[in-house]
């Protein structure tokens, strides 16, 4: 990742900002991987607050998560962050970058310690609307990783075989593992996946997957009825088979958080409800076979990232990595024979 100093924040504001009197700005809190910066600006007396981030070295994707932000929006009443600016070629000497309004709400990662059940149940009911209403509006003709070209989302490398694309993109997180600490089940977690990929489903409707929607993406006010107030970091986003989502939701947001089983299946019970207060939805034999099989990819997925999510040497850093590990083996036992 580039270093980002005041200079390359000051360049953003003379091409693209008003004739602010002053500036602060300081790294956003969240699971983003590319330069965020929340910046503060006072105009004519009044202070702003707006986010600006800068493309990392060596991303492709960069411009598709602005492009969707607006395309999101146009179709769904989901609470993405208005873009203010766009500039995928600057004037000034920095790398491509985009700004956005600032939302009110805090990181739904950071207030886990503040959260009572009722707080969990109506986010993650919002969890399943967002997801119900995305799948319901925005669809496909096939499977792959969104991509801009000439200004129109495209999907690179498409696959119409939803088990031959998903396989392909498992097997790209086990390829990784040997560059984190959980080298040693890269060959257990490849057995799992090529010994039950028959499980999932070859076909079905690729609809908008938005494939990093961790609880560090989400901003929350939770005195609030319907508490997420944005939606963050589109830039993983995928056309995908719906229930890979949902499964991945249910492995995020209950699965890996509770322990309680009367818990989870109440709060799996809200997430569906949300769900299919837009689109239908039934969890059949095929869903709960496949269940297990989206939820390892996604844990392996997140294995994959485990070095930038947890970068200090902490008590922190190694409570993560047991809890990944005990993830792994329930998840290995819980794939269908």
């Amino acid at each position: 990742m580039q270093t980002t100093s005041a200079a390359d924040i000051e360049a953003v504001l003379d091409e693209s900002g008003p004739d602010y009197e002053e500036f602060s700005f300081e790294p956003a809190s969240g699971g983003t991987r590319a330069d965020v910066y929340m910046v503060s600006l006072v105009y004519q007396g009044n202070e702003y607050e707006v986010y600006v981030k800068f493309k990392p070295e060596g991303d492709d994707r960069f411009a598709i998560e602005p492009r969707l932000h607006e395309y999101v929006a146009k179709r769904t009443d989901v609470p993405v962050p208005r873009i203010l600016v766009f500039k995928a070629e600057p004037e000034r000497s920095v790398p491509p970058y985009f700004v956005t309004e600032r939302i009110r709400g805090e990181n739904l990662a950071e207030q886990f310690g503040a959260m009572d059940h009722g707080d969990w149940e109506r986010v993650i009911e919002q969890v399943g609307s967002i997801l119900g209403e995305i799948h319901s509006e925005i669809a496909f003709e096939a499977f792959g990783r969104l991509m801009l070209y000439d200004d129109r989302i495209t999907i690179r490398n498409w696959r119409g075989d939803w088990r031959e694309y998903f396989g392909d993109l498992t097997r790209s997180y086990v390829d990784r593992l040997d560059e984190t600490p959980f080298a040693r089940v890269q060959s257990r977690a490849a057995e799992a996946i090529e010994s039950t990929l028959s499980v999932v489903p070859t076909d079905g409707i690729p609809r908008l997957v938005h494939d990093d929607l961790q609880p560090t993406n989400l901003l929350c006010l939770l005195d609030e009825a319907a508490p997420i107030s944005a939606v963050l970091d589109w830039q993983d986003t995928l056309a995908a088979h719906e229930d890979y989502q949902l499964a991945q939701a249910e492995f995020l947001y209950i699965d890996s958080t509770f322990d309680d089983p009367d818990l989870r299946e109440r709060l799996r019970e809200k997430l569906f409800e949300g769900y299919r207060s837009h689109h239908e939805f039934e969890r059949d034999e095929t869903y709960e076979r496949s269940k297990p099989v989206y939820q390892l990819s996604t844990l392996l997925w997140r294995m994959t990232g485990f070095e930038d999510a947890f970068a200090e040497d902490d008590l922190g850093r190694a409570r993560a990595e047991f809890q990944y590990r005990q993830q792994f083996d329930r998840l290995i036992d819980e794939l269908p024979e």
